[in-house]
């Protein structure tokens, strides 16, 4: 039997949330499956930033991949998971809540990926592996952030998901530093990146079977007491009303928010940074991510989560109009990196604590999905997008047209934005 599931043998009622109260009087800590969860995704982001760090560089200097070719395969990178977040969201609510189950199956799908890498040596091979480790992504990330959600208290889901982001950052951290090294001490830098970069996902899978419960916050729930006919719940195939703002808003956005890989390439660009030391530009991003993501989760929990999201894209209007300067300083990467993790840290799980509340325990799943598809499938338009422009009027002019169109989706969202929700258990 696995560690997990020796803790968490009940099974709970489909409209039941698992009581997490905090002591009267006192502030409760995260709970135990927030921090589990979070353990994981550090391992599995060490994993996916060892890929990542080196990917850009691999396909448009090693392999003479043109700005619109990247912009297709970035697309699918980051865009293809939104086919399947849907579908995961919706198994994962169903039978009583199967969030650990598909979350496994999304993180295993993700580690058999990364030696596929070896071997995929066209560029359509390529986009076929990355296309299926979006697919693994896709599944878990509803499920995982439904499970954090359902252990934490509703006023302390900001808090909860703000500590699961800094911990899944640390990761971040963690494995462009890891590739780094590799880089520099083999003579088949990639091959072994990408090896190495399998057995940590691996371990992640492992620690995410044996120490993740079924039950959310890791105690059995209560067996179900006797009880007359239970309400009618809505249509399966209908979301709360309230959830239609917040999805919007966030697909709005997406539509201006150029990917992590293009902001690395227009900063190598501009300053001329040596090959060799691209793969630690993500740092800079991942340092401040992990020093804001805590901090803006408690923020959001006190002011409300809109002017916490707003304002996250207001750090990333300032990261385009940095990238549009002629300065030279060695502080502009700095600022860049600092601004564009604090976008991160401002929006990431402060969104689905926002949409958290608006979805009823039994949906959460299939709810956080919709809010994760709507703003994955607009990123992956604003790839395209992005990637065409550079190609066809260079990096300047891309940024300059992103940084006019982020200005205006910033101004429509704060006219459309949601006004507060009553948080749900």
């Amino acid at each position: 039997m696995y560690v997990a599931d020796s803790r968490a043998s009940g099974t709970a009622p489909a409209s039941a949330e698992p009581a997490v109260r905090p002591p009267a009087g006192r502030r409760r800590a995260v709970g135990s499956t927030v921090l589990a969860l979070g353990t994981v995704s550090l391992i599995t982001d060490v994993s996916s930033e060892m890929v990542t760090a080196v990917l850009p560089l691999y396909l448009v200097a090693g392999l003479g991949l043109s700005p619109l070719g990247f912009g297709l395969l970035d697309g699918v990178y980051n865009g293809f998971s939104a086919l399947v977040r849907l579908a995961g969201g919706r198994f994962a609510d169903s039978g009583g809540g199967r969030h650990k189950a598909v979350a496994v199956a999304g993180y295993g799908l993700s580690a058999l990926c990364k030696p596929l890498l070896l071997l995929a040596g066209t560029l359509p091979l390529i986009g076929a592996v990355l296309a299926a480790d979006r697919t693994g992504k896709g599944l878990r990330t509803a499920p995982r952030d439904a499970l954090i959600s359902l252990s934490s208290t509703p006023q302390a889901r900001g808090r909860a998901f703000g500590v699961h982001r800094a911990m899944d950052t640390a990761g971040a951290l963690l494995g462009p530093l890891v590739a780094f090294v590799i880089l520099r001490r083999t003579v088949d830098g990639y091959d072994a990146v990408f090896t190495v970069s399998f057995c940590v996902a691996a371990l992640g899978v492992v620690v995410l079977v044996l120490f993740v419960p079924r039950t959310p916050g890791g105690v059995p729930a209560p067996p179900p007491a006797p009880a007359p006919a239970p309400a009618p719940r809505p249509p399966a195939g209908l979301l709360p009303r309230a959830l239609v703002r917040p999805t919007a808003c966030a697909a709005l956005l997406g539509l201006a928010t150029v990917s992590d890989a293009f902001v690395y390439l227009v900063l190598q660009r501009q300053l001329g940074v040596p090959e060799r030391w691209f793969a630690l530009l993500p740092l800079g991003t991942a340092a401040a991510f992990l020093l804001l993501a805590a901090p803006l989760g408690r923020l959001s929990d006190r002011v409300g989560a809109w002017p916490v999201f707003l304002g996250g894209h207001g750090a990333l209007l300032a990261v385009y109009g940095l990238l549009l300067t002629h300065a030279h300083s060695p502080a502009l990467p700095c600022a860049v990196l600092l601004l564009h993790g604090a976008f991160y840290a401002a929006t990431d799980g402060v969104l689905m604590a926002a949409a958290s509340a608006a979805v009823p325990p039994e949906r959460r799943g299939s709810g956080l999905a919709v809010v994760q598809t709507g703003q994955a499938a607009a990123r992956f338009g604003c790839s395209l997008g992005f990637g065409a422009a550079w190609t066809a009027w260079g990096d300047r002019t891309a940024v300059g047209a992103a940084a006019l169109l982020l200005a205006g989706c910033v101004a429509a969202v704060c006219l459309l934005r949601p006004a507060p929700t009553k948080a749900t258990a």
